[in-house]
């Protein structure tokens, strides 16, 4: 290598630490050769989240709205590391992860705005409502029966998910309700693993992007597996800093969420109000203030959580955000509203609904310009990396990578670094293809079978144009910022437009992905030292158990009582709204005048592109990094309670605690605190289910 290049090299690795301590502080993840963490455990992790936490995350969804989140995962693990520990065995970290992974996997939030929970089947009983719903008694003879069975069926009279109408529809034949959500299980984990695979290559391997936040979980699962480490004569071996470190995060989360979480869910159970200590989930001033700062989000949230992600992420990616918040949420959006920008807008309403309204009179059109500037500043770096390996002659990276390897090894036999290798268990890049091809083709031949009359070529393209691109984007976002990119109604604006004017549509599944998010949990398995080929094998095993455990729970509770109905508080209360919400969106293509389409001011968009690019160039003359400009792009209409506490985070880690305990030290503890502390908010909103539970069996809700 030659003297100017190694000068470069050692430039780009100095502004990498300067920019990503945390990334570049701990080193040790990434030693010693990679291991299977696929075992007869992970088998019993995946059968006791399914049978006992399941259907918790099932009943507390319908009933309270509340999801079991990290206590699921937090639960699990901790329950299988003592046992280990009793048992005079070493969990390896390795077992940890994907055991952290599976339970991850399983109590996943199905439909977000419902809390929905329960596995793949909790859409057909989302559906199931659709088409009984007075709410949407307009377009329920339109709903097809590849959807839910006709509002006559046994199946639906019955509440029987074990009818045939479920399983063979009139009009598909064997694309019915239930084998559709099976198949479209199966083909999304295949582009997951597929592209996701491929966008870990590209951002990961190729680019080098630190992925700042998957220190946080490789952290954890090692932490917690050194706490079984044993001798081989049988004592409790030496625990790590890592052991001490994860457990003063974890009192600080239980502390943290026995005030946040259990003293509201406990307290709600017998009074009428729930003691909050803390406002739950934020203080709204926004009315407060609309007198000086008109149609400004002003709010103040105590979600720890937010503090710990401004110690965590990139320290100008969170001056990013804060810059823009105050721009446009605190000062802009006053000065907007002074010019007319606003005209939906009016005194007196909260912060959800000034955001909704904002929303559509502006922040919408910006939010899709905006994206597509992002986009076009990926391509460019796309272009920038090709053109930079194509420069570089074959001896030349050889030494590069030879040199790299070098730097970071301890022992000669030690894998490649951050480089495909039989050892870390890559996929050879034509089975990684292959497999998000069969994706790709599979959703797009099904979603034309069943709505033929829909143009095709518009599947096509999402399928093979714009799900990679868009995946790649928010794959290389989250590898520098942690946080991916999401482009608001792009489907909806597109349906509108097509010029489609059915109901199936909406229902269609329809090849529109973002698995950018895989990327990152590919890197987390390098940290681990995980061998690849755990995650399939998890995977394979998760299958069967996650979509019986699905079927049976949901048949059980939907046979016991309607869904949603007084038994279930929380759906009778939301579900209503949310159906009302989903008539609006599925009579958009049909209607004369479509609000959503309103909201889509093409101007805005080109001028937000405009705007957003050349932004970029400004920084990039004066030498800000490029985690800035995406900081300010994640931070544009987000209210104020969000850059707060990431704000007073960041300041405390850079300028005090990075001092008190030396940045390096400081910058290791970081990730390994914050998975901690996750572990201890688990525990304490795992002890509040339990609660809710036992009050829910033997007494009814107050309301």
């Amino acid at each position: 290598m030659s003297e100017e290049r190694k000068k470069d090299a050692g430039a780009e690795q100095r502004q990498f630490a300067l920019e990503y301590p945390i990334a570049a502080a701990d080193k040790t993840l990434e030693r010693g050769p990679y291991v299977d963490g696929f075992s007869s455990r992970t088998v019993l992790g995946a059968l006791f989240v399914a049978v006992i936490m399941m259907p918790g995350a099932v009943y507390m969804g319908l009933v309270a709205g509340q999801s079991l989140g990290q206590a699921a995962e937090w639960v699990t693990i901790i329950l299988f590391a003592e046992l280990a520990r009793r048992s005079f065995t070493q969990l390896k970290r390795q077992e940890i992860f994907v055991l952290f992974y599976v339970a991850s996997s399983i109590a996943a939030v199905q439909l977000l705005h419902l809390a929905l929970s329960g596995g793949p089947l909790a859409g057909v009983i989302w559906n199931q409502y659709l088409l009984q719903s007075p709410q949407t008694s307009g377009i329920a003879d339109q709903i097809p029966d590849w959807v839910a069975p006709p509002a006559d069926s046994p199946g639906i009279l019955e509440r029987n998910l074990v009818h045939p109408a479920w399983w063979y529809s009139a009009s598909k034949g064997f694309l019915s309700p239930i084998t559709l959500i099976l198949m479209a299980y199966v083909l999304g984990r295949m582009g997951w693993f597929g592209l996701g695979y491929l966008l870990f290559r590209a951002t990961s391997d190729a680019e080098r992007l630190p992925f700042p936040l998957a220190p946080v979980a490789a952290q954890g699962a090692t932490a917690l597996a050194e706490a079984t480490d044993r001798e081989e004569s049988g004592r409790p071996g030496k625990r790590s800093w890592r052991w001490t470190v994860f457990s003063v995060g974890a009192t600080f989360g239980i502390v943290f969420g026995a005030v946040y979480v259990l003293i509201p869910v406990t307290t709600g159970l017998f009074m009428s109000k729930p003691i909050m200590i803390f406002p739950i989930p934020f203080i709204d001033f926004t009315r407060s203030v609309e007198n000086y700062l008109p149609a400004s989000l002003i709010s103040i949230s105590f979600d720890a959580m937010l503090l710990l992600a401004g110690m965590i992420l990139p320290f100008r990616l969170v001056l990013g955000v804060v810059t823009a918040i105050l721009c446009t949420s605190v000062f802009g959006n006053p000065v907007l509203q002074k010019l007319g920008f606003f005209p939906h807008w009016t005194p007196g309403n909260g912060l959800l609904v000034n955001q909704m309204i904002l929303a559509y009179d502006f922040w919408m059109s910006v939010a899709i310009g905006l994206a597509l500037a992002v986009a076009l500043v990926g391509l460019r770096f796309v272009i920038a990396n090709a053109w930079k390996q194509l420069r570089m002659t074959r001896a030349e990276r050889d030494a590069a990578l030879r040199a790299e390897d070098a730097a970071h090894a301890t022992d000669p036999g030690e894998p490649p670094y951050r480089r495909a290798c039989k050892d870390r268990g890559d996929l050879p890049v034509w089975v990684a293809i292959a497999l998000y091809a069969a994706c790709a083709a599979g959703f797009t031949g099904v979603s034309h079978v069943l709505v033929p009359d829909f143009p095709v070529w518009i599947f096509i393209v999402f399928a093979f144009i714009w799900s990679p691109l868009n995946s790649y984007i928010s794959a290389r976002l989250i590898g520098l910022t942690g946080q991916g990119l999401a482009v608001p109604f792009l489907r909806e604006t597109v349906f509108i437009t097509s010029g489609y004017k059915g109901v199936d549509i909406w229902f269609a599944p329809i090849p529109l992905f973002d698995f950018g998010g895989a990327a990152q949990k590919f890197r987390e398995l390098e940290l681990t030292r995980t061998k690849f080929t755990s995650l399939i094998k998890a995977e394979l095993i998760m299958f069967p158990i996650v979509f019986v455990a699905s079927f049976l729970f949901w048949w059980f509770f939907w046979r016991l009582n309607q869904i949603p109905s007084d038994r279930f508080p929380f759906a009778a209360r939301i579900w209503p709204v949310a159906a009302r919400q989903a008539y609006l969106i599925f009579t958009a293509n049909s209607s004369e005048q479509s609000l959503l389409l309103e909201a889509l001011k093409p101007p805005l968009i080109a001028g937000a592109t405009g705007v957003g690019l050349g932004l970029y160039a400004v920084l990039g003359v004066f030498k800000m990094p490029v985690t800035f400009f995406y900081g300010i792009i994640g931070g544009v209409g987000q209210p104020f309670h969000v850059a707060l506490p990431m704000l007073v985070g960041a300041l405390a880690s850079r300028y005090y605690f990075s001092k008190k305990f030396n940045p390096e030290n400081w910058y290791r503890y970081v990730p390994v605190l914050a998975a901690g502390f996750s572990c201890g908010m688990g525990l304490s909103g795992m002890t509040a289910v339990a609660l809710a539970l036992i009050a829910q069996c033997t007494r009814a809700l107050p309301f």
